[in-house]
């Protein structure tokens, strides 16, 4: 072999060696920029701080993200209350899973500093979930256990819109926090098939989303106080700053917010206007979801002295609760067709 041949060798290897260098900085000086999105605090707020839950944007005059049935903590410093699985898992119909595996068990301890405001990524909520080295399934990582695997699960879409690259590299780069101080390895997804299932999820609930409002237009401004009373009442429910009324399981049929977007509290300042909302998908299916509504609205009106009006601000027909009604089981139907059952945990992940 020629001088010439070996030093172009060299040169060769030289170049490959510049390249994978130039690379590695590069990796490294991204993943900087994108952990330096996630600063640390001196008290993890999951440990005893409480547990204050951010509200999701407003939709309408008010709304606050609807609950789902467990604690939004990603982290328990109590002892799990039995050996079973938990039983919440991952939805794979609207959730994207990024699992980091551990070479060696971590003390959930040793986690716990680490999973502060894991709860969203941008607009986007996300669970975690963990497997112990006993192989049991956990909702949430537990002090006292140990752990061979984390799965953060991103929402792939609601009402701010699909999952957006800026998302899914946030939430990469929480995992790839994790892998590089727990020697773990990262599992997930391609992107961008993650991206455009969240595009179609989206696409889909765009299509699907449905809000029906009435209006009670007071004679004259009402102290809030009477109102909260009126309401209150008449059987509606406390939910933050609006009044819900509630279906037998617990779940929100429709709700009673100022017009104005205010808080509806005693001592507030006097309501003129007050506003009923019947989110469609987040709503349990019922043959009168809208009638039900216009009855309550009529009811509270007579007590209020208002009048009940509809988002055009004239008086209801006779028979338009009906119309409508039948034209919401069309919508619920396709909402149950596309695996989004009206008042369901899904649906109201998705439409939130």
């Amino acid at each position: 072999m020629s001088d010439l041949q070996m030093g172009l060798i060299a040169l060769g290897v030289l170049f490959i060696l510049l390249v994978l260098g130039f690379n590695w900085w590069q990796d490294r000086r991204v993943r900087r920029k994108m952990q330096a999105q996630f600063p640390g605090s001196e008290q993890d707020p999951l440990l005893g701080a409480g547990d204050m839950r951010a509200g999701a944007a407003p939709v309408g005059p008010s709304r606050r993200e609807p609950g789902i049935g467990h604690s939004n903590a990603a982290v328990s410093a109590e002892a799990p209350s039995h050996e079973a699985d938990d039983p919440q898992e991952p939805d794979p119909a609207c959730e994207v899973v990024i699992e980091v595996r551990f070479s060696e068990p971590v003390r959930g301890a040793d986690l716990a500093p680490y999973l502060q405001g894991l709860r969203s990524v941008g607009r986007k909520p996300l669970r975690l979930f963990a497997q112990t080295d006993g192989h049991r399934h956990r909702a949430r990582v537990h002090l006292q256990e140990a752990y061979v695997s984390l799965q953060l699960a991103v929402l792939l879409a609601n009402r701010s819109g699909a999952l957006t690259a800026i998302e899914w590299s946030q939430a990469w780069a929480r995992a790839q926090d994790l892998a590089d101080r727990f020697d773990g390895n990262i599992e997930s997804p391609d992107q961008q098939a993650a991206l455009e299932q969240a595009a179609r999820l989206d696409d889909t609930c765009a299509a699907l989303d449905t809000q029906v409002g009435l209006t009670l237009v007071m004679q004259a401004p009402l102290p809030a106080s009477d109102v909260l009373s009126a309401a209150l009442a008449q059987g509606f429910s406390i939910d933050g700053p609006r009044l819900a009324w509630l279906a037998d399981t617990g779940v929100t049929r429709f709700t009673l917010s100022r017009a104005d977007g205010a808080p509806l509290e005693a001592g507030g300042a006097p309501a003129d206007r007050l506003y009923l909302l019947l989110d469609v998908p987040c709503t349990p299916a019922d043959t009168r979801a809208f009638g039900r509504m216009v009855d309550v609205g009529r009811d509270l009106a007579e007590r209020l002295g208002a009048d009940l009006v509809d988002d055009q601000g004239k008086p209801l027909g006779q028979g338009a609760d009906a119309v409508i009604d039948e034209r919401l089981q069309v919508l619920f139907q396709q909402l149950e067709q596309a695996g989004l059952p009206a008042g369901g945990e899904r649906a109201l992940r998705v439409f939130s």
